[in-house]
């Protein structure tokens, strides 16, 4: 199954050259979630997308590093309205936090290609032709927003005392340990595993 992207045309560009964007940073991700970052090459893309040369995949985006940048903020905004869609209505900092590991796990089930992709490109963040930035961004991304949601719900005492960067690093370490699970065995149970990590980590910050 390919991931549909839905881009909206960029400043200078016209629709046709968005949808055509649009249609390889598609088809990049299907490939990465298929094939591993290392075989997804601009020959492979220009493949599987129908092209007459990979030089049409350099006039959009430049090099390997454009292309990954491109393909990784595009995946990183999908997984944000994922999020937002299912755990964006509350202001309780614990029903947010229960709902961050909820939708964190249900995002692995529904999702798997673009997980693929985020795990692909963070592991190969050694690549001298990706984009340099995203291991690292990666890396501490999710730690980041769960630590950031940790301490505003200690300032407003819903949560117990605790090291937010620890407990953070510990929720994205479970929510890591879930994805595994998950691709060792399809037919895990995921909204049972994403109950017993928020009754573990409700019980843990309270």
């Amino acid at each position: 199954m390919q991931v549909q992207v839905d881009l909206q045309p960029e400043l200078g560009l016209s629709v046709t050259e968005a949808a055509r964007r649009a249609q390889l940073i598609s088809v990049t991700i299907a490939a990465i979630a298929e094939l591993g970052y290392r075989r997804t090459t601009f020959a492979r893309i220009k493949e599987r997308a129908g092209l007459s040369s990979t030089r049409i995949i350099g006039y959009h985006f430049g090099t390997k590093a454009g292309l990954m940048q491109a393909v990784v903020t595009t995946v990183l905004g999908m997984k944000e309205k994922f999020l937002q869609e299912r755990a964006g209505g509350t202001a309780d900092r614990g029903e947010m936090l229960r709902a961050q590991i909820e939708t964190e796990v249900a995002f692995l089930r529904d999702c798997p290609e673009c997980v693929k992709v985020l795990r692909e490109v963070a592991a190969n963040a050694d690549d001298p032709d990706g984009w340099s930035v995203a291991g690292p961004m990666l890396k501490d991304l999710q730690a980041g927003q769960i630590e950031r949601l940790l301490r505003q719900g200690q300032r407003e005492r819903a949560f117990g005392k605790f090291a937010p960067e620890v407990m953070a690093r510990t929720i994205v370490h479970a929510i890591d340990g879930a994805a595994e699970a998950f691709a060792a065995d399809p037919s895990l149970d995921l909204d049972a595993y994403a109950s017993e990590l928020v009754e573990t980590f409700t019980r843990a910050t309270g």
